[in-house]
């Protein structure tokens, strides 16, 4: 076992399959301390026999939580909060829905888990994350050809599937742009594209959507191991100390699309976000 990430303690949502799964092994078998969340106590433990395997002297943890309600991402945030330290907070928890759905506090399900959750957690955490920490926010090159309509996030006038996703990657990366512009010093945000992953995702997305996928992954998809790479490298890699607000392919600087450079849309996502945040609805 390497011990590049001895002593660190990483905190990753949504780490029992596909690549999250992946980047938690792999940072434990560098010497960290994962605590990571899931939804299904017989998957969290699956995942953590895994993990103990690949440090077995770290004391991982599992937060079973749904991270598409705002007072599970709320107790999530506290929760990690009240660790004595987190060093890497790696924000993977997502999914693609081929209906529309709603969360019982009115949001749109995609906008909830794929960005409301990110954003959440990540403010309740900030305060807990000292010099040198790092927020991985996993995104994707879907959001190209996305724009966010202001007066309609949640997919009320019209919905698609594939098109919500996007719009939601194009959240994460604009989330990305105002948190490291918001950060303390030392403190670094970015975001990244891992590569059309063949994993469990969009599984649970229904219909048409779903055999689409599932067709699709064996002609086009990089195995986990593949598309975990970048999440491990901006978590553990020393290049990248001190750089922030950039969007990552294949540990390298990437462009991300027009639309995710605009500062003004960051700024007005991140506002909408906070008064969603505080009061506990759609506005």
């Amino acid at each position: 076992m390497s011990g590049a990430m001895t002593s660190k303690t990483v905190a990753i949502t949504g780490a029992t399959s596909g690549i999250g799964e992946v980047a938690a092994i792999r940072l434990a078998e560098q010497g960290a301390r994962i605590v990571f969340t899931a939804r299904d106590e017989t998957r969290a433990q699956a995942t953590m026999t895994k993990l103990r395997a690949a440090n077995g002297a770290a004391d991982h943890a599992a937060i079973i939580a749904d991270l598409s309600r705002l007072d599970e991402m709320k107790r999530v945030g506290l929760e990690l909060a009240a660790l004595p330290r987190i060093d890497v907070l790696i924000n993977n928890a997502g999914a693609l829905f081929n209906h529309r759905r709603e969360t019982a506090d009115g949001l749109e399900m995609t906008f909830a888990l794929n960005h409301m959750a990110y954003f959440v957690v990540t403010d309740i955490v900030l305060p807990r994350l000292g010099p040198g920490a790092r927020i991985v926010n996993v995104a994707s090159r879907a959001h190209r050809g996305a724009t966010l309509d202001f007066d309609d996030l949640q997919s009320k006038r019209g919905y698609s599937g594939f098109a919500v996703y996007s719009k939601s990657k194009l959240c994460n990366i604009l989330f990305t742009r105002e948190l490291a512009r918001r950060l303390p010093e030392g403190v670094t945000a970015n975001c990244l594209h891992p590569g059309f992953v063949a994993t469990r995702f969009g599984d649970q997305s229904g219909g048409l959507m779903r055999h689409l996928i599932r067709v699709a992954k064996p002609l086009g998809a990089i195995a986990p191991e593949e598309g975990a790479k970048t999440i491990i490298y901006l978590a553990a890699a020393p290049e990248v100390e001190g750089v922030s607000g950039e969007y990552f392919y294949q540990c390298r600087i990437d462009t991300p699309s027009a639309e995710a450079r605009s500062d003004a849309d960051a700024k007005r996502l991140w506002e909408i976000s906070r008064r969603i945040m505080e009061t506990g609805s759609a506005p």
